[in-house]
């Protein structure tokens, strides 16, 4: 094996590994575009085995391996572009291709984050990249593009930067339900959302469409797909007929629907649309790159063997662990210094080393990177995804209470390296962050005060009454608050005429009901009054309050086309019977506007409801809904 003029052996020889090379080359050459023989001539393994390019033979060979390289490094974060010269001709041979490395036009990002900032921003990470890889996979391909071209992502995949700035950060653990939520959720939409441009994560077309209905004012940006899926739904549901509320009925009493060429398009988001699995190795190669990468931004300073060890390899269990930990970050310190034997080829010392420090007391201090500190950093598209992560995180009950108190204060120091306006908001279907009335009612809550709130009810009326808070807690994702209306002896005189009890009596003691169970989203307005007394509220359990409001619900019937399908198995207490070649299904509504959106959503496979109150209002929502659905993309 070949030694190298410091009598180190060159890592593309002994580990079979290009990546690193091609990296030095094109990061010592930047803003030079090189082309495919300069690349071919200057990476020592490249050289050695094509030699200058003679034949064609040697062209498909070379061609074949840096393709393969390039793509290994876009899935590692650092993506290389492409480019054909204008005195090229119209061959697409690899002589008249040129490359270098994909920078973006703006510098990267640093910022100094405290050990106790590593599990929630590794958590923020989590949730970026699973959308942000997402939304990468919506941007268009050029019209002609070669049969043989690589399928190279052109925005490089977010890990490594924040990596170099965040040594240790694939080393902490995620919340496991944060990390079932995201996985659950295989594709992601841009959705507009009063103005607001929102990244939703969500799991089906069925899911999307549930989230465009609970959420007024909101319509589908991006994929062309999605906004195709949720039209359908929209059709099917305009044509929903009344159904038999009758039990014990085999037949289906509807009429057939008419058929049309969409009922017959498979209605999944198609997988160009499903989010990759962000890109996590424990290779040799990643390991090396982000410790790259991390020298990188930090030129000059110390770093002690033990402490790099622990920030790329983990926390070790014993003494012989943290030995052999700091061992292979001392090789990776070799590879990283290697030299060619001409001094010219690839692997001309990413870095200069205080070898004395080195030896005499364990410590790394690193200069000269061929310019890699350009790589080192976040970019500040990816800072604004990151920031609306740790924002979404720091209101929402997928992280501990602990986390969250810490999400919020870096949430405050990240903002300052975005741009007004450039923080692209995320979201998880189905699993609300905190409404802006949370912390208003939790207020109340733990100073035994009233609560004088305006919200929409069902029918979507405003209601103006006054109530004492009594619990907030999570169901299915979505916050709700269990109010207490019994407070006549409590309330100020000036507010009195708000005090209204809810209607109708408990079906076991017959006693009038004073337990109301309202979605902190609907809340429009709330502010805190004081009582002249604190309020008597007894203790309930969250069970007992979701039986009272099924309770007090609306009876409704629903009858599909096709038996035993999921979203039925998704709903409480709901009695299932035979019905042509699909079922019928009774349940009790506890709100009108939601039946009217799970309905829509699920339109492909409902064809009729009852009663005829319910079904005008799905027929009357999906048709208004498309109005405004096609309206938009027609602004578009």
């Amino acid at each position: 094996m070949a030694e190298g003029s410091n009598g180190r052996r060159r890592f593309s020889d002994k580990w079979g590994k290009h990546e690193l090379d091609v990296l030095a080359v094109l990061s010592s050459a930047f803003p030079q575009w090189l082309t495919s023989r300069q690349i071919a001539q200057r990476v020592k393994a490249y050289a050695d085995s094509y030699g200058e390019l003679a034949d064609q033979a040697a062209k498909a060979a070379f061609a074949k391996q840096f393709q393969r390289d390039r793509a290994k490094l876009a899935a590692m974060g650092i993506a290389i572009e492409s480019r054909q010269p204008e005195y090229s001709s119209k061959s697409e041979g690899q002589d008249f291709a040129s490359y270098r490395l994909q920078l973006g036009s703006e510098p990267r990002i640093r910022l100094q984050f405290q050990p106790e900032d590593l599990p929630v921003l590794a958590a923020a990470n989590y949730l970026a990249r699973s959308v942000s890889i997402s939304s990468m996979e919506d941007e268009p391909e050029p019209q002609h593009v070669s049969r043989t071209a690589p399928r190279v992502p052109q925005t490089p995949v977010p890990g490594l930067g924040l990596d170099s700035i965040a040594p240790g950060l694939g080393t902490q653990p995620i919340p496991e339900a944060l990390v079932k939520e995201i996985d659950s959720r295989r594709f992601a939409a841009k959705v507009m959302v009063d103005g607001e441009l929102l990244n939703v994560a969500y799991s089906d077309s069925d899911d999307l469409a549930m989230f465009l209905l609970e959420h007024p004012n909101t319509h589908i940006v991006s994929p062309q797909e999605a906004v195709d899926a949720y039209n359908r739904r929209l059709r099917a549901a305009s044509n929903i007929v009344l159904a038999d509320e009758t039990k014990g009925n085999s037949s289906a009493t509807v009429f057939a629907k008419a058929v049309t060429d969409d009922d017959d398009i498979d209605d999944d988001t198609p997988k160009t649309h499903q989010k990759k699995n962000s890109f996590q190795t424990g290779s040799e190669v990643d390991r090396r790159l982000r410790l790259m990468l991390f020298l990188s931004a930090h030129l000059g300073e110390e770093y002690s063997l033990d402490e790099l060890a622990v920030r790329f390899i983990g926390k070790p269990r014993s003494e012989d662990d943290l030995r052999k930990s700091v061992n292979t970050i001392h090789k990776d310190i070799n590879t990283l210094t290697t030299v060619s034997d001409d001094g010219e080829m690839a692997g001309s010392q990413f870095f200069d080393i205080d070898w004395s420090l080195l030896d005499a007391e364990g410590i790394v201090s690193a200069t000269n990177s061929l310019g890699l500190e350009r790589l080192a950093g976040v970019s500040p598209q990816y800072m604004s995804m990151l920031t609306a992560s740790v924002h979404y995180l720091a209101h929402s009950r997928l992280l501990p209470a602990e986390q969250r108190a810490q999400a919020a204060s870096l949430n405050e120091r990240m903002r300052h390296y975005v741009k007004p306006g450039d923080t692209p908001w995320l979201s998880l279907t189905s699993y609300e962050a905190e409404p802006l009335s949370f912390s208003v009612v939790k207020s109340a809550i733990d100073n035994h005060a009233l609560l004088d709130v305006e919200f929409r009810d069902g029918a979507g009326s405003l209601v103006h009454t006054l109530v004492a808070p009594a619990k907030i807690f999570v169901d299915e994702g979505v916050y709700y608050a269990a109010l207490w209306s019994d407070i006549e002896d409590v309330a100020p005189k000036n507010v009195k005429n708000l005090v209204h009890k809810v209607n109708g009596v408990n079906k076991v003691t017959g006693e009038p009901r004073v337990w109301r169970v309202l979605r902190l989203a609907r809340i429009e307005h709330a502010r805190i009054v004081e009582p002249t007394s604190e309020p008597q509220i007894p203790d309930v359990s969250v069970s007992e309050l979701r039986r009272w409001a099924v309770d007090n619900g609306t009876s409704a019937v629903f009858i599909t086309d096709q038996p035993h399908l999921e979203f039925i198995k998704s709903l409480p207490d709901a009695d299932v019977e035979p019905c042509g070649e699909g079922e019928k299904v009774h349940l009790t509504v506890q709100s009108d506007s939601w039946f009217v959106a799970f309905c829509i959503s699920h339109a492909r496979h409902i064809l009729a409801v009852a009663p005829e109150t319910l079904r005008s209002m799905i027929v009357a929502r999906a048709t208004r809904e498309l109005t405004v659905s096609e309206e938009s993309q027609n602004k578009n």
